[in-house]
């Protein structure tokens, strides 16, 4: 049986920004490691992954790890995922993961990445603002 998570996956990996659209809530929420408040909506969050597609070099999933997990919106429980990867950007590696809580109905409904070190949080961040601005999805700081 093919998940979420598994369609989530292929979709990373073939950089397919339409594939993802049909796996998030409407009202999905993201939580950056470069930003305290969640990005949220679907939307939005098309948004971001349209940059992330573009600002990862190298990306690939390493591992995961199935099992459940509180949400951070409302304490929950869900079923979850956690993905590993390894990526560059900005000539940083990035070792990171992605807890992702699934609804009622198997679609994304919450989404964390987390990634190290500090040196590539920040690589990472400077060039995500670079292309949220660039695609007109926030304001120039």
């Amino acid at each position: 049986m093919t998940t979420a998570v598994d369609r989530f996956r292929a979709a990373v990996d073939s950089r397919d920004l339409g594939a993802l659209d049909d796996l998030f809530t409407e009202d999905i929420r993201l939580y950056s490691p470069v930003k305290f408040t969640p990005f949220e909506g679907r939307p939005t969050v098309l948004g971001l992954f349209g940059v992330l597609l573009r600002t990862f070099e190298d990306f690939r999933y390493v591992g995961e790890f199935a099992g459940s997990s509180q949400t951070s919106v409302d304490g929950t429980e869900a079923p979850s995922a956690v993905l590993l990867f390894r990526a560059t950007v900005a000539g940083k590696e990035i070792h990171g993961i992605d807890l992702v809580h699934l609804d009622e109905d198997g679609r994304i409904k919450e989404f964390t990445v987390m990634v190290r070190p500090a040196s590539a949080v920040q690589a990472l961040g400077e060039a995500v603002l670079a292309g949220l601005v660039a695609d007109g999805l926030v304001p120039a700081p």
